[in-house]
């Protein structure tokens, strides 16, 4: 046995870079594959090789299974590794690999599509002894007769879904027969499959899932659990490990049971056993990942395991390097995924070009991301930026450490969710750990209220007047042709009109020189003094305290600011932009009756036609765009005019998809 001479990675982003780091320090080479989109993408400089896929839609990059095995051929690679989503859990990729002489690393096409279909991971696990939530199959009419036999609520799940697509809840019996046959439809939409199943609801679940890893020599072992209660939308945004839910003895059955389920399945690579975990500690299998998993990287830091790098001997032939009487849990690890996305609008996500991307750095912190500059996050993939995972001898340094870290995370130019991840961090509820799946659901008004709460931060004033009133030409402000190098307005001005999010600032300049300034504002007195400025970083000293914020000049009258993962827009109100009057500000500002796009995507559903009278609220379309559906609804009582859309259609962010006529 050897290992491969050639690795290509059938992926892009975070997982492609962390893959590469692997594969290097394995001395085995990478190629890369890319789309357009991705042409100066940072994992494509740091592989080897770089194979270029034509094509503008998925289907024919990414998910493109004859031009990625073209491409593998091309470069004279003999193995390939998929890392997660796209043909990742692609039983027929796995095929073409093998019938193409190329190794796949992960299991046999058999067991991707035997974990693949749920009702038969269902069974199969059943026969090896895993506990199970009450659970009915069959065509409709069978489904609809037993359901009595399961206490209410249910879920309604297609058979071949996955990534909280194709999933309902059903909370009275009479709404049974609509929502299986719409579960049926949209199960078909998106995996080409309409058989649905129902199992029991659990109330208040958690979701826990075990790492396992196995080799093609019989030796299967786990790397413990992992906590992924906290999500939206289906989807996990904090992982930690271990999980502050099980006792020492549930810990070690679950476990045992999710080595059971590999063992007796003969399986080779690594995988994840998914349970749901109810309020007296009853688990559940839910299902199996047959890949590795977004939040890997969870486990890596409390056993020290490189996962990819098991993957790749498991692949090869090797037996594993460990084994399980020498892995242990040490400290406690916690993942944050930072989305491009708006929690305060159901988490749509929030594509676009960022201005500033600024990490945190120091020890015990782990960050996995497609980028080490301001890039784009593009509107054809997932909204994910980053994962930042910190390790702490214990969970509560670890919760503190996740604070810290992500108060020095600055993005700006695009929505994103790292003051969401800093509320739930300080969240009484999860630090007590009492939370379940649907608690960023339930509780998301209530961040939505503390948000528009939220103090004005006297620290983004200091930071937005000291760059301001800088007349020297060597400042980062906005520039030295800029008016601000032009007029001195604000050194003889002592009430400014600022704007700070939206919000007017009454506020007293006491006293500025070069580097120092004195400001009253709500009765309270400040003195701040300038310590240094490098590129967007501005620190001083604010009452005597070391100040940290992040700028980022918009235009001349405007910044956007970051004070302790908080974001802020301050606007100077004495001097108009000229794009405040421009014909796309008129187009933002325009008519609640013509609808648009919140960003581009493809139209997957249509929901009124020509005229029709509507009520406020009303659903009208959805826009599905970065693995997420955006129901559109009216924002008033009305007649639809025009319906310039269908079914199907790819829609941009300015074009107007219906028009309204108000009541």
């Amino acid at each position: 046995m050897k290992l491969f001479n050639k690795i290509l990675i059938a992926n892009r982003g975070e997982i492609a870079r962390r893959i590469i780091r692997t594969a290097k320090a394995m001395n085995i080479s990478t190629v890369a594959i890319y789309s357009d989109q991705d042409a100066d993408a940072l994992y494509v400089k740091e592989a080897d090789e770089a194979i270029h896929l034509p094509g503008d839609e998925l289907s024919e990059t990414y998910l493109h299974i004859e031009s990625i095995i073209a491409a593998a051929k091309k470069s004279g690679a003999d193995a390939l590794h998929p890392g997660y989503g796209f043909l990742a859990e692609n039983a027929d990729f796995a095929e073409a690999c093998s019938k193409n002489g190329i190794t796949f690393i992960g299991p046999e096409a058999q067991a991707i599509r035997q974990m693949g279909h749920k009702t038969a991971a269902r069974l199969f696990a059943e026969k090896a002894g895993l506990p199970l939530s009450k659970g009915i199959t069959g065509d409709s009419a069978t489904l609809l007769e037993k359901a009595k036999e399961i206490p209410f609520p249910v879920l309604v799940k297609a058979a071949a879904g996955g990534g909280g697509k194709g999933m309902r809840i059903v909370h009275d019996p009479k709404d049974l027969p609509e929502i299986l046959e719409a579960t049926k439809r949209e199960a078909l939409s998106y995996f080409g499959n309409g058989e649905v199943y129902i199992e029991q609801y659990i109330i208040n679940p958690r979701h826990i899932e075990v790492q396992v890893i196995g080799d093609k020599n019989g030796h299967y072992i786990h790397l413990f659990e992992r906590e992924c209660s906290l999500q939206r939308r289906y989807q996990k945004i904090i992982e930690e490990s271990p999980s502050p839910s099980l006792t020492p003895e549930v810990r070690e059955k679950m476990c045992g049971d999710a080595v059971q389920l590999i063992a007796q399945m003969k399986y080779s690579n690594a995988g994840t056993i998914e349970f749901l975990v109810d309020e007296q500690l009853n688990y559940y299998f839910l299902e199996m990942n047959t890949r590795i998993q977004v939040e890997h990287t969870v486990t890596e830091m409390v056993t020290g395991i490189d996962i990819v790098r098991q993957q790749i001997l498991a692949a090869a032939g090797f037996d594993l390097e460990i084994k399980q009487e020498d892995i242990s849990q040490n400290g406690h690890a916690i993942e944050c995924r930072i989305y491009a996305e708006e929690p305060e609008e159901e988490f749509r996500p929030s594509p676009g070009k960022m201005s500033l991307y600024h990490e945190p750095n120091g020890n015990d912190l782990r960050i996995d991301t497609a980028y080490n500059a301001a890039g784009e996050v593009s509107a054809a993939f997932d909204p994910m930026i980053a994962k930042m995972v910190v390790h702490a001898k214990s969970r509560t340094e670890a919760l503190e450490k996740s604070v810290h870290f992500l108060h020095d995370y600055a993005i700006h130019g695009i929505k994103h969710n790292i003051p969401y991840l800093i509320y739930l961090l300080h969240d009484e509820s999860f630090r007590k750990n009492n939370i379940h799946t649907r608690f960023c659901d339930i509780h998301l008004n209530e961040y939505i209220a503390y948000q528009k709460q939220q103090a004005i931060s006297i620290e983004a004033i200091a930071a937005f007047l000291l760059l301001s009133m800088d007349q020297n030409k060597d400042s980062k402000s906005p520039g030295e042709n800029s008016v601000w190098q032009q007029i001195g307005y604000w050194r003889q001005n002592m009430f400014p009109s600022i704007e700070l999010n939206q919000k007017n600032i009454e506020i007293e300049i006491v006293n500025n020189t070069s580097n120092r300034l004195s400001l009253r504002y709500q009765n309270e007195n400040y003195e701040i003094t300038r310590e240094k400025q490098v590129q967007n970083i501005l620190e001083f000293h604010l009452n005597g305290v070391d100040t940290r914020v992040y700028i980022t000049w918009i235009n001349p009258a405007q910044a956007e600011i970051s004070f302790k993962g908080q974001k802020y827009t301050a606007h100077r109100k004495d001097i108009l932009i000229e794009a405040e009057f421009s014909d796309d500000a008129a187009l933002t500002n325009s008519d609640p009756g013509n609808i648009t796009s919140p960003m581009p995507g493809k139209v997957i559903d249509v929901f009124i036609s020509k005229n029709q009278a509507i009520k406020e609220g009303e659903p009208l379309l959805i826009v599905e765009a970065m693995k997420m559906e955006n129901t559109i609804r009216s924002a008033m009582d009305g007649i639809v005019e025009e319906v310039n859309i269908e079914k199907g259609q790819a829609v941009g962010t300015s074009e107007i998809m219906v028009k309204i006529k108000a009541l």
